[in-house]
């Protein structure tokens, strides 16, 4: 016997079990302090419990039905601190568990009428607008797995009482006796019918173990906080002081503005500010070179560009894009290329252009380390939400006269206008695909406005690819801000495609620009890094190393190709690629050096093992399902159809070079 008492009170305090429904130990008074101090205590699992039973959204999201549970839970306590009487609590029955906690039990009950309550007057929130508040900010629990989604989806579906069963069975654990006896303290008048509804239920697996409703899903002590749209209450700021007491009510949830742009455009709420920012946001003092300082300036680059357009001294324009430049909202259409921050920038910008092309407006601006142009419909005002309004960025940092020479301003329809730089006497249309055709001149504005050229489109057959020469300088669109500039040479020493060789080079290398597209590409060099005989006296093939440097400086794009005699009638047949490699030094002014092999079908149909390496390379090995070696830099060797090799190399001094890819 004194075993067994000494077992029982080592028993822990578990809150809300032991007697059925956690509620027969109370009789007919409740100390205040001790129920004030078991909401303290377990204020978590209370709001959590007043979070499940309150019905769903209705339209209004999470955010609302958290504060609800918080509201609900702490509401519970009389407005006085006395003795409570006469709660409703059912009586005790003899022989009950000792280690129940009765302040818990009747904070709970409380919590439970009021979440009941607030389900039955279809209520989000009852209680005072004056506690809680959150001003300028969302708050919401953290999303869940499919099977939580479920269970929430789920739990909606119940009614009131159902939930209120559902949660007092599977997270309160208590027995169907016990849920019955709280269900009736709460005021719920159907309790079997209640509990019935709750175990016919479609949940997923987990869900009556707990560890679904534990989960950080239906925790609303566990948030995460978003910003609500604080400009709207600032734009409307006079209407909210007007409207007195209401604005306590639904200040922060006021209508949208009417149609066309505030002064900060389609901006979103400013989180932030100081000097600084502030700057960056005032149109007067935006930096604007003068139009001939390029002539004298140490550097032929983007802060060399005088501002150009017929919209320059446009402040409420330029307000606009700084803004939205800053702070982009929801409907803004944000565009980046890799490695580009798309942050605000970090004090005044220097303005390249304002003004309207092609049924837009658009402003390009420039802060050393980015170009970023800004486009917003010309046709009337822009929509409250900022749709029309377009953002994009391109890094341009260490850009150079060649680099530097033209801007995108404006792409429609499959045509493309430039900006071109104040340096730029000329620009004529080429196309790669046809080293023979003349380039046609193409007109520049006085504004430094190209008239719309073609650009690449994507299609199963490459017969077209356009290139715009600036001057000396080759470029061609890959689908961003800035065009990449095409050159042909040794890697630490590249020239311009000018010569008959380089612009056949670039002929039959022209179609596999596409896959550098959209990659931030700066420039593109082609390198004949070897030529060799062919087996059969089938003439010589050219081996092309064509590597594309980015602006961010890693994820460069390196490809080997082999370029066999043409076939009749298409002297331009591209290229066959033997090896790719993302990253890396090959082909690169740090590694300029090069290794690779195709296997070739000649045309008495015998297959052979190509390989040839760059001037560096003094032997070249082959092993696997095909053997050789030979001194020097070129390898062919007798192979079957789909053999495979491994390729390597030796350097003039005794260093081993791989093969690409």
């Amino acid at each position: 016997m004194k075993q067994q008492q000494s077992q029982q009170q080592a028993t822990p305090r578990r809150p809300g079990h032991g007697s059925p429904g956690g509620l027969e130990e109370f009789g007919d008074v409740i100390d205040v302090e001790q129920a004030e101090a078991a909401l303290v205590e377990h204020y978590p699992r209370l709001v959590r419990l007043a979070y499940l039973v309150l019905p769903p959204g209705r339209g209004r999201g999470r955010g609302r039905r958290v504060l609800a549970a918080h509201g609900v839970v702490q509401r519970t306590l009389p407005r006085q601190r006395s003795s409570t009487r006469g709660a409703g609590l059912p009586a005790p029955r003899t022989g009950a568990d000792t280690a129940i906690d009765p302040g818990y039990a009747f904070v709970r009950l409380r919590v439970l009428r009021a979440a009941l309550a607030g389900g039955r007057t279809r209520r989000w929130l009852p209680l005072p607008p004056l506690l809680p508040q959150v001003w300028g900010l969302r708050l919401f629990p953290r999303s869940g797995s499919a099977d939580e989604l479920a269970l929430d989806q789920a739990l909606s579906e119940l009614s009131g009482p159902g939930r209120a069963a559902f949660v007092l069975r599977d997270l309160e654990r208590l027995s169907a006796p016990e849920t019955r006896r709280v269900l009736e303290a709460a005021g719920v008048e159907h309790p079997r019918e209640a509990l019935d509804e709750a175990e016919r239920a479609a949940t997923p697996a987990g869900s009556r173990d707990r560890s679904l409703l534990e989960s950080t899903e239906f925790d609303p002590c566990a948030l995460q906080a978003r910003p609500t749209d604080l400009i709207r209450r600032r734009q409307h700021g006079r209407a909210v002081l007007a409207a007195g007491a209401a604005v306590l009510v639904c200040g922060a949830l006021l209508g949208l503005p009417g149609e066309g742009w505030g002064p900060d455009g389609a901006a979103a709420p400013p989180y932030a500010q100081n000097a600084a920012a502030e700057a960056a946001l005032d149109p007067g003092k935006l930096t604007v070179t003068p139009a001939a300082a390029w002539k004298k300036a140490a550097r032929q680059d983007f802060t060399a560009w005088p501002a150009r357009g017929d919209r320059i001294h446009d402040r409420a324009l330029l307000r606009r894009a700084l803004a939205v430049w800053a702070r982009p909202g929801a409907g803004v259409q944000v565009s980046a290329t890799p490695g580009t921050p798309a942050g605000p920038a970090s004090g005044p910008a220097q303005l390249l252009f304002a003004g309207v092309v092609d049924h837009a407006v658009v402003v390009l601006l420039h802060d050393g380390l980015r170009v970023v142009r800004y486009a917003e419909a010309a046709d009337g005002e822009g929509r409250s939400d900022g749709t029309g309004a377009a953002l994009d960025f391109a890094r341009t940092d260490g850009a150079e006269a060649g680099s530097a020479a033209a801007v995108v301003v404006s792409r429609t329809q499959g045509n493309i206008r430039y900006l071109t730089a104040p340096w730029v006497k000329s620009a004529r249309l080429a196309d790669l695909v046809k080293p023979e055709a003349v380039a046609q001149p193409v007109a520049v504005g006085a504004g430094g406005v190209t008239d719309p050229v073609p650009t690449a489109r994507s299609s199963a057959t490459c017969t077209t690819w356009p290139a715009l020469r600036m001057g000396r300088p080759l470029l061609t669109d890959l689908g961003e801000l800035v065009p990449a500039r095409l050159t042909y040479g040794a890697p630490r020493k590249p020239g311009e495609v000018t010569s008959p060789k380089a612009r056949t080079a670039w002929a039959r290398t022209a179609c596999q620009l596409a896959a550098v597209r959209g990659q931030g590409v700066r420039t593109v060099n082609a390198w004949e890094f070897a030529r060799q005989p062919l087996p059969g006296g089938a003439g010589s093939a050219a081996w092309l190393c064509t590597r594309a440097e980015t602006w961010r400086g890693p994820g460069s794009r390196t490809m080997a190709q082999i370029q066999t005699p043409a076939p009749s009638g298409r002297p331009n047949e591209p290229g066959t690629v033997a090896a790719r490699a993302e990253g890396g030094t090959a082909c690169g002014p740090r590694a300029p050096r090069a290794l690779a092999g195709v296997l070739w079908k000649a045309a008495d149909k015998r297959w052979w093992l190509l390989a040839a390496g760059s001037g560096q390379v003094a032997s070249v090995t082959a092993s696997g399902g095909v053997s050789g070696q030979v001194t020097g830099r070129l390898l062919a060797v007798p192979a079957k159809a789909g053999d495979r090799a491994e390729l390597a190399g030796r350097l003039a001094n005794g260093r081993r070079i791989e093969a690409l890819g």
